[in-house]
């Protein structure tokens, strides 16, 4: 039986844990061939190990998304391996300034990490990865895709958080609300291209980033409205990530698909 995505090429940035690295191993199950891309060599190339080991095709680029010359590589890396590029799913961020190297956020807020105590080097730094970062790892990608000239598919990771503000996190809600309107933008320019540029919103997803809150986090979605189940996998983002580059969704792009496990993301 063909995959979905039998004869595609796809990038998958912070594909070494979590989001990214469920998505990379989803996309390779359906037939793709798979660039995962991740700021630390280590978990990347475990992602590689485990889709190759399942008959899969994958190869590891290091990749810092804060960095242009990083993602031009690393887009540039699909085409020097696998001959083409036509997704892309953009996973790479952090939950907060000091994040680095898989440390999970401890708690949902702190009073020095509101809008007028938070360090203006952690708000430049979420900013950087989370907003900048995806907009020039889509940049990389899609001028690849437009010059191939057989359209594509991107997919951005937002958050719940693009709507729903969180007390003390101003930096990470700010930058996930720009992810959306960025997703709006990009869908605009590259229709011509038949570009499709989608957005996932999670809400509380059990991957290491977020471990330390889950539970916080839980309670949080449950008060806000009628809730299936307040922590999801990364499975499950990864499969709503597979419709949004699948021709099942050929007809859908610049939306914001909130897989979040309750009625509630806000006002």
């Amino acid at each position: 039986m063909a995959g979905q995505l039998d004869g595609k090429v796809a990038v998958v940035t912070g594909g070494g844990s979590g989001i990214g690295a469920a998505t990379a191993l989803q996309f390779a199950a359906e037939g793709a061939a798979v660039v995962v891309a991740d700021i630390r060599p280590e978990p990347g190339q475990e992602t590689v190990a485990a889709i190759t080991a399942a008959g899969g095709r994958a190869t590891f680029v290091q990749t810092d998304t804060s960095k242009a010359s990083d993602n031009e590589a690393m887009a540039q890396a699909a085409l020097d391996t696998f001959g083409r590029l036509d997704i892309l799913m953009a996973a790479a961020g952090v939950s907060h300034g000091g994040y680095t190297r898989g440390e999970p956020l401890e708690q949902l807020g702190s009073e020095d990490r509101t809008v007028l105590q938070v360090p203006l080097e952690d708000w430049a730094r979420v900013l950087s990865i989370n907003l900048t970062g995806v907009m020039l790892s889509d940049r990389a990608c899609a001028r690849r895709m437009v010059d191939q000239g057989e359209g594509g598919a991107i997919v951005n990771v937002a958050s719940m958080n693009a709507r729903l503000p969180v007390w003390g996190h101003s930096d990470y809600c700010v930058s996930k609300a720009g992810v959306w309107m960025l997703t709006k933008c990009l869908a605009l320019e590259l229709a011509p291209n038949d570009i499709r540029v989608n957005a996932i919103g999670p809400g509380g997803v059990d991957t290491p980033m977020i471990a330390g809150v889950l539970g916080a986090m839980a309670g949080q979605i449950s008060a806000g409205g009628s809730v299936s189940r307040a922590v999801g996998r990364p499975e499950e983002i990864a499969s709503t990530a597979l419709f949004l580059v699948s021709e099942a969704s050929s007809f859908v792009t610049g939306q914001i698909l909130f897989a979040a496990g309750t009625t509630f993301t806000g006002s």
